[in-house]
């Protein structure tokens, strides 16, 4: 069969005929025309996964700081080795069937991170590799007198992480704000990426349902390239990986209090569960644990509000 541009549309005008028609004697139960004509379902990746940077020259002297941007601060060679690690298992996570879009920090230190990590996968399996500012390290101010940043670090220990500002930097909370309008992008970019082509499986689908006729059909939007075989890789900071987490499950300011960063270079996955029609995001159990996050904060409020994992 030969398509062209119009082809999806003539295949979409015989299936809606046949469909009036077997409706007529009955012989498939589905959902109006209507439901599934003009429903627009929400195009989310398989897994996202978090990644910190490897050990960084900062991480081991803090008078690195003193001299050298923190934007230009490098990893260290146990950092490149932990990157390294981190591009192993995310190779065997990821089936080579699927794909990857790529967001990582501006830093030195992420971007040094993600050049060992890709050494690992198959440049086709990368379909966007995207620097991304609002998923930068908290700003501490420029350079850095070594006492003063302690003295500040010890003080924001004491008065919580989440709204103590750096004198000339930012507090948790303005990391949290342009990581909440990041995911905001990421939601879009997805939309996008799927119009583009990466669940051009629907079409086929559709026809495969025409032709045997013995579907029960449901939800379309389950039937979606972009869903099973799309993730989303993002490489950033200890700090903006947790708020990222904080936004995403909606946990509060006392839980993030409590909460710790994941080590140098260590995967946290958040895998999608899907039941009926409602869609989220689960965080590993191992992740979780290791961020020291209590149980309720591994799934998003509204699941627990609705009791949607208890749905058969």
């Amino acid at each position: 069969m030969v398509m062209n541009r119009s082809t999806p549309n003539i295949m979409l005008s015989v299936i809606s005929t046949s469909y009036t028609t077997l409706l007529r004697y009955g012989k498939v139960k589905v959902r109006s025309l209507n439901t599934i004509s003009h429903s627009k379902p929400t195009q989310r990746p398989k897994r996202i996964i978090l990644i910190r940077h490897g050990e960084s020259l900062g991480n081991v002297d803090e008078k690195a700081y003193v001299t050298t941007p923190d934007w230009k601060v490098p990893i260290t060679p146990q950092g490149r080795k932990q990157a390294n690690e981190a591009g192993v298992k995310l190779n065997s996570l990821i089936s080579a069937d699927e794909f990857i879009i790529l967001y990582y920090s501006p830093y030195l230190r992420t971007r040094q991170t993600v050049q060992e990590i890709v050494r690992h996968l198959h440049p086709k399996q990368i379909i966007s590799s995207r620097e991304e500012p609002r998923i930068s390290e908290q700003q501490f101010g420029n350079f850095q007198n070594v006492k003063e940043v302690l003295h500040a670090k010890q003080e924001r220990h004491d008065f919580g992480r989440f709204y103590y500002r750096f004198k000339s930097g930012e507090a948790g909370l303005d990391v949290y704000s342009r990581v909440s309008s990041f995911i905001s992008t990421l939601v879009r970019d997805c939309q996008q990426y799927a119009k583009a082509g990466y669940n051009l499986v629907r079409v086929w689908m559709i026809l495969i349902v025409f032709l045997f006729v013995t579907v029960y059909v449901s939800d379309h939007s389950n039937i979606s390239t972009f869903q099973e075989k799309v993730n989303v890789v993002i490489v950033t900071h200890g700090l903006s990986l947790r708020l990222f987490l904080m936004r995403w499950f909606q946990f509060s300011v006392e839980e993030f209090e409590n909460s710790k960063n994941p080590e140098n270079a260590q995967l946290v996955v958040m895998k999608k569960r899907c039941v009926g029609g409602h869609r989220w995001y689960v965080l590993d159990e191992e992740n979780r644990k290791s961020l020291n996050l209590p149980s309720g904060c591994g799934v998003p409020k509204n699941v627990y509000l609705h009791q949607l994992d208890e749905e058969k």
